[in-house]
């Protein structure tokens, strides 16, 4: 079994195009359905901005797909046990370069949401990462690389084995400006009620 990215290049601002597209959705329509602003899902499909997980899981609610995109709704095994050659990611940012691996088949009815995030090299360069808000507690344990981690205006450079965590309301950000792949654990408690958003754009990140 193979693992199910959000298309066959994994862009998935691309795939949220196609399928809102395909349904006769306009961006008005897809923003009043999730909470989250026309503007921010237009650079989202244009793949200019990332977006965290749980605003990608209230727009693939909204298009009646699996998060994954491509892979199917999850078994009963599935609801409890995620094999490695069967678990979900999605592909986000610019060039598809931030890979978030799902550490759970099934999200929607969970509290926490753990996943493991890839950043390539060359996904971003900048020394400090555009920050964004979402609600819920965040808990980062860095596995591999050295990553980049904005948080309330201050840049924190995280080695292996290093551990962030941080409460919600707190400005963020990731960025991977070395040369070499960065690897990290995420856990967060998620509200299914509320989305991400930027300091300056309500519903966007």
């Amino acid at each position: 079994m193979s693992r199910s990215g959000v298309d066959g290049k994994g862009r998935i601002g691309e795939r949220i195009r196609d399928l809102r597209t395909g349904r006769g959705m306009s961006l008005a329509e897809l923003g009043r359905r999730t909470g989250l602003s026309p503007r921010f899902l237009s650079r989202l499909e244009k793949s200019r901005v990332p977006a965290a997980i749980d605003a990608l899981d209230r727009i693939a609610e909204a298009l009646n797909v699996d998060i994954g995109g491509l892979s199917p709704p999850p078994g009963r095994e599935s609801r409890i046990i995620t094999r490695s050659c069967a678990r979900p990611f999605i592909r986000n940012g610019p060039d598809g370069r931030v890979i978030h691996y799902m550490l759970t088949g099934d999200i929607r009815p969970r509290k926490l949401l753990p996943r493991i995030v890839e950043i390539l090299p060359g996904d971003r360069t900048e020394e400090e990462p555009a920050p964004y808000l979402h609600d819920g507690e965040e808990l980062i344990f860095v596995l591999e690389g050295i990553l980049t981690l904005s948080l309330s205006g201050k840049v924190y450079r995280l080695n292996p084995g290093d551990c962030a965590h941080f409460s919600p309301g707190q400005p963020h950000g990731w960025a991977n400006p070395t040369g070499g792949r960065v690897r990290f654990l995420v856990v967060n408690t998620r509200n299914p009620g509320e989305g991400s958003r930027g300091p300056n754009d309500k519903g966007a990140k």
